[in-house]
């Protein structure tokens, strides 16, 4: 194992605990920012480019028929083949918070459309699901499991929120571990099903799974209830008949009481276990071996790396598996930098040099990301299972999620990147600045009509002079499709016309008043 420290130079930022690495075709992208979306990339995803120990952030896209993909943080990820015979594979993404600190329940699979040196297109579909849908959680895991010639992805344990109906002003915001229920999730009917069994009596959050053919082993994870990491190794089993399917759960021994750990995978059959906390106040710094064959699991001890000094004394540490045996490592900066937010990073290789040829990793890992926000709750680690108290005032300013004008806003489709009118022709992925005001998002003007609705001012045809002067000028603006309903609705203002008088009228009267032969003259002239 090897230890190799990078830089970072674009975007750096973004790089917060909870988000998440996708593999494809050997790219690694990065995925589940902390805030909204930046407008130099309204997609959340970035290609990580390494090279010479520097790592970059490029902004990929989303072709036009993808849906919107919040920049969730703590999903569960894993990667799904369409057949066993097929190379390419999509990852199937659930659950995670929002920027706002809101859950999601839903369901995305993201699979890669283009990749070109200069550009990368993802295409991004939400699932709809019926049955036994899961709740909304992060902290959790997913896995897909084949028997008897099907798939189905298996969601097991993690964290949510009271329900609405248990809150209090006092814990409004507390969060409690979910049921241990197992929901079997078909892709192919859209259904899903849930499981209660009696060997898994809590729903471990910050857990790691590794699966293989119809079998996933449930190690670690954290309960809030007892405060308490499990020790014990579960494993499911997943019958996949023409009926119902069947799922069996059984107990092992030579688990590992670890939560928050990463889990990558270096050969078909051989994972490696890596950091995660053993305590609420140490982290764990030896790593394991995990090989599974057909049935069996074994758990071995390895050689851990040479861990840095900073790795060693740092209150907490976090990242995700970057796939083919490697994971990205970071820890916080010191305080004496001048950004606050700043974090070291490492790459670990798992894999000796010759062994980085190998072929791409297998398709039943399932991704889990370490920690969560850091917090004064602990002095030692991040990880939400530790640091998310009950008291909505126990937050720091600076730890909420919460939206603020650093931030940048919700780009989903009621911001920016909207349909405003039949004519609309503003495509997220090839507009270009039309305005010499616009930067990196489309000019838009609020229509007064009804309610108020936002439109493209490109879209409605107006000049870059009439733009800039109403949005100076106090002055209401209609929309092509409702200028014409306002014309109607307003009543001509009544014109006030002067009176004149006549001129011949005033002529003869004054024509009375001559007398001197010289006015007589004048008359004379003036009605000629």
């Amino acid at each position: 194992m090897s230890l190799q420290v990078v830089s970072t130079i674009s975007n750096s930022s973004l790089l917060q605990p909870g988000f998440s690495l996708l593999n494809f075709n050997g790219h690694v992208f990065f995925f589940g920012q902390k805030g909204w979306p930046k407008r130099s990339c309204p997609t959340g995803v970035f290609l990580l480019d390494i090279k010479q120990n520097e790592l970059k952030m490029k902004p990929a896209f989303f072709s036009k028929d993808s849906c919107y993909l919040p920049p969730l943080r703590y999903p569960a990820l894993c990667t799904f083949r369409g057949n066993a015979d097929s190379d390419e594979y999509q990852y199937i993404i659930h659950g995670g918070k929002t920027p706002n600190n809101d859950l999601s329940d839903k369901i995305y699979v993201m699979s890669l459309v283009n990749k070109s040196n200069k550009k990368t297109t993802f295409q991004c579909i939400e699932k709809d699901l019926g049955g036994d849908v899961p709740e909304a959680r992060y902290g959790h895991t997913i896995n897909v499991v084949h028997s008897r010639g099907k798939s189905v992805s298996v969601i097991f344990g993690g964290r949510s929120y009271t329900p609405l109906a248990q809150r209090t002003t006092e814990k409004w915001n507390s969060v409690v571990d979910c049921l241990p229920s197992v929901f079997l999730v078909d892709f192919e009917f859209g259904c899903c099903t849930s499981y209660i069994l009696p060997e898994l009596q809590d729903g471990l959050a910050f857990h790691v799974s590794v699966a293989k053919n119809d079998t996933i082993y449930i190690l670690g994870g954290h309960s809030l209830q007892n405060n308490t990491r499990s020790p014990s190794l579960y494993k499911l089993k997943i019958d996949l008949p023409l009926g119902s399917p069947s799922v069996t759960c059984s107990i092992l021994p030579g688990g590992i009481s670890v939560s928050s750990a990463i889990v990558t995978q270096t050969s078909d059959n051989e994972f490696v276990l890596v950091g995660g906390y053993q305590s609420d106040s140490q982290k764990r710094l030896v790593c394991n071996t995990i090989v599974l064959e057909d049935s069996k699991i074994e758990i071995v001890e390895r050689a851990s790396p040479d861990w840095t000094p900073d790795i060693k004394h740092c209150r907490i540490w976090f990242g995700c598996d970057m796939g083919k045996g490697s994971v990205l490592l970071g820890i916080p900066g010191a305080n004496k930098q001048l950004i606050s937010d700043a974090n070291y990073f490492y790459i670990l290789r798992c894999k000796e040099a010759e062994e980085d040829k190998e072929e791409e990793m297998a398709a039943q890992i399932c991704s889990q990301t370490l920690t969560e926000d850091p917090g004064d709750s602990t002095p030692f680690e991040d990880s939400e299972e530790f640091c998310f108290s009950a008291e909505a005032n126990s937050f720091d300013v600076d730890d909420t999620d919460t939206y603020n004008e650093d931030d940048e806003e919700d780009e989903s489709e009621t911001g920016y990147w909207i349909t405003c009118s039949a004519s609309c022709n503003i495509d997220i992925n090839t507009w270009v600045p039309f305005y010499s005001t616009e930067l990196n998002k489309p000019a838009m003007i609020l229509c007064s009509s009804g309610t108020g609705h936002w439109v493209h001012a490109q879209c409605m045809d107006l000049s870059e002079t009439m733009l800039l002067h109403l949005s100076e000028a106090n002055v209401k603006y209609f929309c092509n499709e409702h200028v014409d309903l306002n014309k109607g609705l307003q009543t001509p203002k009544k014109v006030v016309h002067l009176k004149k008088q006549p001129m011949k009228p005033l002529r003869k009267k004054a024509a009375k008043k001559l007398t001197t032969p010289a006015k007589k003259s004048f008359l004379r002239r003036l009605f000629e």
